[in-house]
C-alpha cells in the first residue's frame, strides 16, 4: 500500500506513484542519483547514475510481475518455492528470515525461497528526505522497515527488523545485491571487496560450475575444478556459460565492502556496512547457464550478496552449521526486540577501480 502520492522535500525529491518496468514503485532522487523501489516485494531496483543513465543492478529478461499476482499455475516463473519471488525479483533483494530455500515443511506453509520479505507488500511514505518503506511479514513473524537517504552519489540505508514472536530466533538476512547488463560485461567487470577466508559451495552449483566443490582458499583465487589452476574472482569470468558459488568471510578488523568497475561506462558502484552486522559475503555467478523457466539460458548476472550466512541453504543446516572460519553462521533476533542495521550504496564516475570505498562519502 502507498501511504501518500508524492513529494519533494528539501535537497531530495520523492516520488511514490512511480513505475518502474510496469511494476508499481517509488523513488527518491537528487542531482546525481536515482533510487527506486518496488512496492511489492520491496527491492532496490535501480540506483541510476544520472550523468550516464546506468543502473548497475539487475533487471532480469524476463517480464515481471507483482508477487501478489503469482500462482502455482503460472508456467513462465517454474515451480519450485523460488518461482514467486523470480516473478518479481528485480536488483537488491532483502533475504529474511531465511537465505536459500525453505524446509519442505515451510514450503507447505507457504514460505518462499530467502523468506516472505521479498514477496511482501510495503507501505512507502516520505519522511523529511527520507524514503521510509515498511512490512509485516505474516510468516516470518517480524516487522522490517527500511530507511533510505540521499548524500551525493551515496544511498544510505537503515534497516530494522522486529521480532513479534515471544522466542528468541535464529535468522538469516542477508542483502542480496546482483549486478546485471550493461554494467556487467563478461572478462571486462572488474571486483574488490574486503574479503579474507573463503569457501566454494559445497556441491555442484549448476551445470556450468567451473570451480571446486568445497574447496577452501584465501580471496581472490578460487581453485578450478579438477584443482589444476585458480581463478582470480576480481574479474568476471570471459566464457561461453559458467555458474559458482563462494562464500567470504569479511575482514572483521575493517569496514567491509565490495566495489565493482565498469571499464564501458567509466563507473565505480558498491557497498560498504559493518562486518559486525554482516559477516559474510557470498558471490553467485550466472551466465547463460540455467536452461529452465524462467532463465531460459539468457541471464548474465552477478550476486555480491553481504548477510549473516555464507550460504544460501534451510534453516535447520544453517544452525546445525554453526560457525564456519571461526564465524557465526546465523543471527539472533532476540523475542518482541528490534534490531538495526546501516550500510550504503555509492555509484560514481572512475577512470578505474577503486581498491577499497574507504574515501568515499
Amino acid at each position: 500500500m502507498i501511504t501518500e502520492r508524492g513529494e519533494a522535500t528539501g535537497s531530495a525529491a520523492i516520488a511514490l506513484d512511480a513505475r518502474y518496468h510496469d511494476r508499481r514503485a517509488a523513488r527518491i532522487e537528487n542531482d546525481a542519483v536515482r533510487v527506486t523501489v518496488l512496492c511489492e516485494g520491496g527491492h532496490i531496483a535501480e540506483i541510476l547514475d544520472k550523468a550516464t543513465g546506468v543502473n548497475p543492478l539487475w533487471t532480469p529478461p524476463w517480464a515481471s510481475i507483482e508477487p501478489s499476482s503469482w500462482n502455482a499455475a503460472y508456467p513462465d516463473f517454474g515451480s519450485g518455492s523460488d518461482a514467486r519471488l523470480l516473478a518479481g525479483i528485480m536488483g537488491h533483494n532483502l533475504c529474511l528470515d531465511i537465505f536459500g530455500g525453505p524446509s519442505d515443511e515451510e514450503a507447505a506453509a507457504g514460505m518462499s525461497a530467502h523468506g516472505d520479505a521479498s514477496v511482501a507488500a510495503y507501505e512507502i511514505a516520505a519522511d523529511g528526505d527520507a524514503l521510509v518503506m515498511r512490512a509485516r511479514l505474516p510468516l516470518a513473524q517480524a516487522i522490517v522497515e527500511r530507511r533510505i537517504a540521499l548524500d551525493g552519489p551515496t544511498a544510505r540505508v537503515r534497516e530494522t527488523i522486529t521480532n513479534l514472536a515471544a522466542i528468541d530466533r535464529p535468522i538469516g538476512w542477508t542483502e542480496h545485491v546482483t549486478l546485471g547488463p550493461p554494467f556487467l560485461r563478461k572478462g571486462a567487470t572488474e571486483f574488490r571487496a574486503s574479503a579474507t577466508r573463503s569457501r566454494v559451495f559445497e556441491s555442484a552449483f549448476g551445470a556450468h560450475d567451473y570451480l571446486q566443490a568445497g574447496a577452501d582458499f584465501e580471496w581472490p583465487f578460487a581453485p578450478a575444478r579438477g584443482g589444476r589452476h585458480t581463478i582470480d574472482l576480481r574479474r568476471l569470468a570471459d566464457v561461453p556459460a559458467s555458474s559458482a558459488y563462494t562464500a567470504h568471510r569479511m575482514d572483521p578488523d575493517r569496514q567491509a565492502f565490495f566495489v565493482a568497475f565498469s571499464p564501458d561506462t567509466k563507473l565505480a558502484f558498491g557497498y560498504a556496512w559493518s562486518a559486525a552486522d554482516f559477516p559474510w559475503m557470498g558471490i553467485w555467478e550466472e551466465n547463460l547457464s540455467r536452461t529452465h523457466a524462467p532463465w531460459n539460458g539468457r541471464t548474465l548476472a552477478r550476486g555480491m550478496e553481504f548477510g549473516a550466512s555464507p550460504f544460501p541453504e534451510p534453516r535447520r543446516r544453517m544452525v546445525d552449521r554453526g560457525r564456519m572460519f571461526d564465524t557465526p553462521t546465523y543471527r539472533w533476533l532476540p523475542a518482541l526486540s528490534t534490531i538495526a542495521v546501516e550500510y550504503r550504496a555509492v555509484v560514481r564516475a572512475a577512470d578505474a577501480i577503486p581498491e577499497s570505498l574507504d574515501p568515499w562519502s
